[in-house]
């Protein structure tokens, strides 16, 4: 009998966890058959019949340009975009993700120019663009279901569809009804490598070296200038003089500018004399190594009509013409001479003033053409680049005795966000959408306010997420000008116009031909535009008119998309009160881009924002902040992360970070973020093990029939849950993964778990206290696996089928656990102080082991010394104390204060359950265990109350 008993096998009678969910989840290898199936099996359509009928939630997506290799920026948006609309869909919402693609314009263009060459046919440039985008859509397309994204893959929008295309043209033509649009000669920011005008939300601020120059204008009217500064005479010759950091403007100079009220000084210096302001006549001098003196000073007002000569007119008789002084606040005594030169075509200030002061639009000089060379027929400088032409310019001047001073000047100056190249003003015939009042071409049903005014108050019934968003973005409508929205490209819908070759006017049945355009468009696209001669419409009108060449700003296509995007191609994409998406999402950068252009159209067409909230993210940056770039080889690709690491990583890694700021990420940081999914898959794999064997039609126990520390632990989740919902509700991750991390390693793993797992394995398979245990473990489970659904969705789906193998297709066609019966705020707060001693006891029980008078805690006597409160909160807890000490024995008085004391059992180990209990061997039969041990094998069970 000894014999046979001494060799029982007891860890065989014991619950140990099991389950096919693997502790490695070998992510790289796995996930592309997760999508795959995802794919094969339509989840994205099923989880809209999921929710048929149910609110909608609708994020738009912010087009991303359908041009070369996604990169982690890429990643990062259409993972923040998967995260909220996930988790929207689990709270109930019909989340709808129809993913988008912007197709036309330069980059495009360009990449076409650089494979076949300039000087292609129109038609030819569009149809090998349309290729080119369709290609690189399809490779982007891969790369976005490879990261988990779930979304209408198969019917995604592109803007270059022939029914967006033509939705677009509908959309201009209703701005144009609402009188905002109007044609007209302006400075507009040209940029030389698009040979095309740019929007303001097109430009960045970058440093430019500069060549400045102080130039002389002598006074034409030497008379009048005396008579302004209140003298009888000028004994010789009189100067204005200019400081100005574009040299290359000088042969276009037509003005002078002075502030009304500022006061200038006329200073002799001996061979001339010089107007400046009087503020500035110290640093001028020393500037030009002269020195001088006041003789006289004027207001800037006294000298508004002056007449002074253009600096190179003794040289060239192409420059033998007068600049006469106007009067402009923009005119300062900040800086340079406080007198202003201007070039109406280069500059808005200028043009304004000039245009104010009476210059007629066909007077204005414009020499510069849009590849930036000089017309062949400008004097002295004809056919050089402008930025090779400043020294010539310099030289020019020094040569007349007109140039006092030159230098270089570091400053910011305006760019091409593409190009990264320096931008000019240019003046140009472009279509403009009127931000302030004014008459616009064929109105017929006028906005009762100003765009500007309208965009205002439009960003205030906005939710921004940061709320810093907003201050952004009403700043940049506050202060921008007109938006020009023609562009002198070939691939993009065009303003399809008919212009009168004398007067430039629209052709009268403009709205009637637009209309016409846009059904021509919808059947054939833009090429069927391009293609079209004009006699088939005009007849023999067509030799009096021009058919536009101009195409659409490409801000134009994105930013109208919610009007034919939600409302026609995708009629599901929008609430039953029209195109208005929930949310737009994207980089920081958009509020001069998309959610900009967006703005405009939308209040120009509907008189309010397309979106109720709009969410900003940072750039994804190195552990050291530089912004990622292939240059400084720093960056992190999302192909090889998702290879070597797993596309779950990355989305991890997006959700734990703050997109409130930069993303900083590189390969340290992402193996932080392998050991986090570790311990969350870690503890998921336990809860899947240890309710491997239970059935809740069967074996679930009632929430009031259930031990204390199960309730506790489901009021718990139930707290938790209600944080995680309310980051949610805000659009907020990277406070749940923290959480949740705290929670699996804390709540769970060093306290919950840990004390149930004697509970779990020693209890009987059947046994109340194990079915109460597995109850609540089958709650947490449900509730953490839609928690962490979100951003960890490979995951979650895969857990999904070991936890409810059949129950439904995907945990997105879940909603979140109803919780609401679990919540005991009083129990929580007991357990959260029951949870503080046993941590105290933990450091007693260390420092013990530390001096090697014990092993395991199971070794440890515990005594318990409390005060009232706490004594009788752990007297509640009776014998089971002990399980939540996990020590053999705890013994607890009542005293002045806390005190632990520890000493090791001097009882007998239970082979099974390794508790030391002096009751070991009571049994002959079974000599190495403990009576709890025979009673849960053999007996009725060992009761359990508490814990």
């Amino acid at each position: 009998m000894t014999d046979k008993t001494s060799a029982t096998d007891y860890r065989a009678t014991l619950n140990l966890p099991d389950t096919p969910f693997p502790m490695r989840g070998d992510l790289p290898k796995r996930e592309p058959g997760w999508v795959k199936e995802w794919e094969q099996q339509g989840i994205y359509k099923r989880l809209r019949e999921a929710r048929h009928g149910k609110p909608k939630f609708i994020l738009h997506d912010g087009p991303p340009y359908a041009n070369g290799q996604l990169h982690m920026g890429h990643a990062v948006n259409k993972i923040l975009k998967d995260m909220i609309t996930k988790a929207r869909q689990l709270k109930g919402f019909d989340a709808l993700y129809v993913p988008g693609w912007d197709c036309h314009g330069l980059p495009i263009e360009n990449q076409i120019e650089k494979t076949f060459g300039r000087g292609l046919p129109r038609d030819e440039v569009q149809a090998k663009s349309r290729a080119y985008a369709t290609e690189q859509i399809a490779q982007q397309m891969v790369d976005f279901k490879r990261l988990g994204v779930l979304g209408d893959w198969e019917h995604p929008y592109r803007t270059m569809d022939f029914g967006n295309e033509a939705g677009e043209v509908r959309a201009l033509k209703r701005v144009m009804e609402r009188g905002f649009v109007y044609r007209g000669l302006k400075p507009v920011y040209w940029c030389f490598d698009c040979g095309s005008s740019l929007a303001e939300f097109e430009i960045e601020y970058a440093d430019k070296k500069s060549q400045t120059v102080d130039v002389a204008f002598l006074a034409a009217e030497p008379q009048k200038l005396a008579a302004a500064f209140g003298l009888p005479s000028l004994q010789k010759d009189a100067f204005a003089v200019i400081w100005t950091t574009t040299a290359w403007t000088i042969p276009a100079n037509q003005a002078l500018n002075v502030g009304p009220a500022i006061d200038y000084a006329l200073v002799d210096t001996g061979d001339r004399l010089l107007v400046l302001a009087t503020a500035l006549v110290d640093k001028c001098l020393e500037r030009y190594g002269l020195t001088g003196q006041v003789i006289a000073t004027a207001k800037g007002a006294a000298l508004e009509g002056l007449n002074f000569r253009h600096p190179l007119a003794h040289v060239h008789a192409g420059y033998d013409r007068l600049s006469p002084v106007y009067a402009a606040d923009y005119a300062t005594d900040a800086d340079g001479t406080g007198i202003v030169h201007s070039s109406p075509a280069y500059g808005v200030d200028d043009f304004n003033s000039c245009r104010a002061h009476g210059l007629a639009v066909d007077d204005i000089l414009n020499p510069v053409q849009g590849n930036g060379v000089y017309e062949a027929a400008l004097p002295l400088f004809g056919g050089q680049h402008i930025w090779k032409a400043a020294p010539l310019v310099a030289d020019a001047l020094r040569d007349a005795g007109r140039l006092l001073a030159s230098s270089n000047l570091v400053h910011s100056y305006p760019h091409c966000w593409r190009h990264k190249t320096p931008v000019i003003y240019r003046a140009a015939a472009q279509w403009f959408v009127r931000m302030d009042e004014g008459e616009g071409v064929f109105t017929k049903d006028k906005a009762p306010k100003t765009l500007r005014q309208t965009a205002l108050e439009a960003i205030d019934q906005t939710g921004f997420y940061p709320e810093n968003g907003r201050a952004r973005l009403r700043d940049m409508i506050a202060n921008r000008p007109d938006w020009c929205i023609s562009r002198q490209r070939s691939w993009g819908v065009p303003l399809p116009f008919f212009l009168h070759k004398d007067s430039g006017e629209l052709h009268p049945n403009t709205m009637a031909f637009i209309d016409r355009a846009a059904a021509l468009i919808e059947q054939g696209g833009i090429e069927a535009w391009s293609k079209l001669d004009p006699a088939e419409w005009l007849g023999v009108e067509a030799a009096s008119y021009t058919k536009s060449a101009d195409i659409l700003d490409v801000w134009f296509d994105s930013g109208s998309t919610f009007f034919h995007v939600l409302r026609g191609s995708h009629e599901g994409g929008r609430h039953e009160t029209g195109p208005e998406a929930d949310l737009y999402l994207e980089g920081h950068d958009q509020h001069r881009g998309w959610f900009h252009s967006s703005l405009l159209i939308a209040c120009a067409l509907e008189g309010r924002a397309p979106y109720r909230g709009l969410l900003t993210h940072g750039f994804t940056v190195d552990s050291q902040g530089r912004k990622m770039s292939k240059s400084l080889k720093n960056g992190i690709e999302p192909q090889e992360v998702s290879s070597k690491l797993g596309a779950e990583i990355i989305r991890l890694w997006v959700a734990a970070s703050d997109y409130s700021g930069d993303i900083a990420g590189d390969d340290k940081i992402l193996a932080r973020v392998v050991d986090a999914y570790r311990r969350i898959r870690n503890t998921l794999r336990f809860l899947l093990a240890n309710t491997s064997d239970f059935d809740p039609k069967k074996d679930a126990v009632p929430l009031a029939e259930m031990l204390e520390i199960d309730r506790y632990a489901l009021a718990r989740a139930a707290a938790f849950q209600q944080e995680v919902l309310a980051h949610y509700e805000v659009y907020e991750f990277h406070p749940v993964v923290a959480k949740l991390q705290v929670y699996c390693s804390e709540d769970l793993g060093a306290f919950y778990l840990d004390v149930l797992k004697d509970r779990l394995y020693t209890t009987a398979p059947k046994s109340h206290a194990r079915r109460s245990a597995q109850t609540a473990l089958w709650h947490i489970t449900h509730a953490m696996l839609r928690w962490m659904a979100p951003f960890l969705s490979f995951t979650a789906e895969e857990a999904w089928k070991v936890f409810a193998p059949g129950q439904s297709p995907s945990i997105f066609t879940e909603v979140y656990s109803d919780v609401s019966a679990w919540a005991d705020e009083a129990l929580v707060a007991k357990w959260n102080r029951i949870h503080e001693v046993r941590d105290l006891a933990n450091k007693e029980i260390e420092a013990v082991r530390t001096e090697g008078k014990v092993g395991s805690s199971l070794q440890a006597v515990l005594d318990i010394t409390a005060a009232a409160e706490d004594f009788a909160l752990l007297a509640s807890l009776g014998d089971d104390l002990k399980f939540v000490t996990i020590t053999s024995v705890a013994r607890l008085l009542e005293g002045a204060g806390l005190s632990i004391k520890v000493t090791p059992s001097t009882a007998t180990k239970c082979e099974r359950c390794w508790h030391y209990r002096d009751d070991v061997g009571h049994d002959p039969a079974h000599p190495t265990i403990c009576g709890r041990c025979t009673s849960n094998l053999f007996g009725a069970g060992e009761p359990r109350k508490v814990a």
